[in-house]
């Protein structure tokens, strides 16, 4: 969520209004990946299964949606069209599989898994093969997010002891510590112009959203409230940011501009709304 980026225009902000969010949602008594108009409106359901179905992820072109799914017993990789036909599952291993996080160009999708006995951050291509280790380290790494141009990976790891921000080269080379603080930092999302990138943080006391330079200088903070604020991520433009906040008693999706200002409230459920994505500038229908 960076306050001056390139490509925020009135033109990227008109597409943006009429952009998708995916999200998943427990309102039909279990987890389910939904997807909704940037405004809030056509909140639609995608997946429909008794186990619970989350963390969902936009490909590059908006045409295909990676998420996590218990369906076979254990948390699992897969992938599905945008309108939610073809269930497809990517990972097949005893452990957890889990936060996919698609590659740029989309030929590969990052995720985290504990199946070495921890969890460590892993690349497999688009269609499941060649599964590869990135992180090998006795503390927690996981939820890797790919810079846009797909040469680094951002990731958070427990290894100071707390939960901190890093990043790597997409092979896992040069691991790196961007955050340093008493407090967890965590669910890193680079801005498509690969200068910033925004995170959530307790070093307040309770969780808010926070944007740094990506070589993790110039921290602020771009929400203030006494509620849980979590989970964001930038719309294609950049102009926008969506998040969770449970200030409304509950797990909801919010929108914010870039800086902080204009906090909106997008889904308005009993249940717990959360894990946002929002669609490339371009999605498919």
């Amino acid at each position: 969520m960076t306050l001056l980026v390139a490509g925020c225009d009135g033109g990227d902000e008109g597409r943006e209004a009429v952009g998708r969010i995916l999200f998943h949602s427990d309102r039909e008594g279990n987890l389910d990946v939904y997807v909704m108009n940037a405004d809030g409106s056509g909140q639609t359901r995608l997946t429909d299964n008794p186990a619970d179905d989350l963390a969902p992820a936009w490909s590059p072109d908006g045409s295909r949606i990676a998420f996590t799914s218990m369906r076979d017993d254990n948390l699992e990789v897969y992938v599905m069209n945008a309108d939610g036909s073809s269930q497809t599952r990517l990972t097949n291993n005893p452990a957890a599989d889990l936060a996919p996080a698609w590659s740029p160009d989309g030929s590969r999708i990052a995720f985290e898994a504990d199946r070495d006995g921890n969890l460590e951050v892993y690349v497999m291509r688009a269609d499941g093969s060649e599964v590869t280790r990135l992180t090998d380290d006795p503390a927690a790494d996981g939820s890797p997010a790919w810079s846009p141009d797909g040469s680094r990976i951002a990731f958070t790891s427990t290894r100071d002891g707390n939960p901190e921000i890093y990043v790597m080269g997409a092979d896992g080379s040069g691991q790196t510590s961007l955050t340093d603080n008493p407090a967890p930092d965590g669910a890193p999302v680079w801005s498509p112009d690969g200068f910033k990138i925004v995170f959530h943080s307790l070093r307040d006391g309770n969780i808010e959203i926070y944007v740094m330079n990506a070589d993790g200088s110039n921290q602020v903070r771009l929400t203030d409230n006494t509620a849980k604020d979590s989970s964001p991520v930038w719309s294609f433009g950049a102009s926008k940011c969506a998040f969770v906040s449970d200030r409304d008693g509950d797990d909801e999706i919010y929108v914010m501009n870039a800086d902080g200002s204009g906090q909106t409230n997008l889904t308005n459920s009993p249940a717990n709304d959360g894990w946002p994505s929002w669609s490339p500038a371009f999605p498919a229908r």
